[in-house]
């Protein structure tokens, strides 16, 4: 299968989930998460129509993000989790950072931004598991960071990313999600409006999240194949 082809079985895929929950497509965006393709695979998608795409390696990034300079549209989101001496280069080329999770981050990229002259939407991402092996805030404590945002002044806070329990139990997964819904409604009480995204689903378990009011599904796999 080509690269068109799985992204258009994901696009009806997609289609068919916001049918069901009674929602309009237009209200979940696709995010084709590029890490460990090469740059070929990600121009395959751009030729389908794709003009943003996710990464969570810096390094990785960048050198795409070099490599593709010249097709002015394509625009990086960064998914992974990061360090602050990763900031001045994130804040170079990145339209999107999915995975904020503390103000001493915030304060790097902050910094860096400014010094650019550039903007970047941020998410804060969620530890809805309690797993280890995951990043992220604990729910009870974001909309303090959500107010602690608004000091930064090149940081637009647009919403929450979570990563949904490693687990074959649909419900659990499916109150992973549910948590964000009640947890963004905090965060807008907490910062105002204009905080509506929910990235929530990747190639597993993008329908469930998308019933369960997913804003914006990460995939993967199930475009690009196995990783590279």
């Amino acid at each position: 299968m080509t690269v068109a082809a799985n992204l258009a079985t994901i696009e009806a895929r997609v289609a068919a989930a916001c049918a069901r929950a009674g929602r309009a497509r237009e209200t979940v965006r696709l995010l084709p998460v590029s890490k460990t393709h090469p740059a070929s695979l990600v121009m395959e998608a751009y030729a389908a129509g794709c003009r943003r795409f996710g990464e969570n390696k810096v390094q990785e990034a960048s050198a795409k993000a070099a490599e593709l300079a010249s097709v002015s549209d394509l625009e990086w989101s960064f998914i992974g989790h990061l360090q602050t001496n990763k900031a001045r280069e994130l804040a170079s080329f990145a339209s999107e950072f999915q995975a904020l999770d503390s103000l001493r981050v915030a304060a790097a990229l902050d910094r860096r931004l400014q010094e650019l002259g550039r903007g970047l939407d941020v998410l804060i991402e969620v530890d809805t598991s309690g797993e280890e092996s995951k990043f992220g805030v604990a729910p009870e404590d974001v909309p303090a960071l959500a107010r602690g945002l608004s000091a930064f002044g090149a940081l637009r806070v647009r919403g929450l990313m979570t990563i949904a329990a490693n687990t074959a139990d649909r419900e659990v997964i499916a109150g992973c999600f549910d948590t964000m819904v009640a947890l963004r409604e905090r965060v807008r009480d907490a910062v105002g409006a204009g905080c509506d995204e929910l990235s929530m689903g990747m190639s597993g378990d993008f329908e469930l999240a998308i019933e369960h009011g997913s804003t914006c599904v990460r995939i993967g796999t199930a475009i690009f194949g196995a990783r590279g």
